[in-house]
């Protein structure tokens, strides 16, 4: 029997107008601390976010999410938090902000294989 790993996984949104309360999913995170793992994904779905609020600024939400990606990753340019142990890491990425970009609450399931598993949801809640 392959051994299940505990994970815990956020979707990413962008809120064009926070105002409206209104999102799109656009990404995907997956946290699975027992195997350090930490996984992001998203897409920038320019024109459907535009059909929201054509104003909205796209380079700029382009740039944070670069960030929230230097961020998971641990990288030196993702600033002091990127330095921050991997669950950590997604605990403040995923704590509640009043942004343009915000996540779900933290959902939790169990996976042989975590690769598959994100490939699944982010195919599921953000395609």
């Amino acid at each position: 029997m392959q051994e299940q790993h505990l994970y815990d996984y956020a979707v990413i949104r962008v809120v064009p107008k926070v105002e409206r309360e209104e999102f799109i999913n656009i990404g995907l995170m997956v946290l699975c601390k027992r195997q350090k793992y930490l996984r992001i994904q998203y897409q920038i779905p320019t024109e459907k976010i535009q059909l929201f609020n054509a104003e909205f600024d796209v380079e700029q939400l382009k740039t944070n999410l670069d960030s929230f990606t230097k961020i998971c990753s641990g990288k030196f340019d993702g600033g002091p938090i990127a330095t921050f142990e991997i669950a950590e890491r997604f605990r403040w990425l995923t704590a509640v902000k009043s942004s343009s970009i915000q996540t779900s609450r933290p959902h939790s399931g169990f996976s042989g294989n975590l690769d598959a598993t994100f490939e699944r949801l982010y195919a599921e809640l953000v395609l």
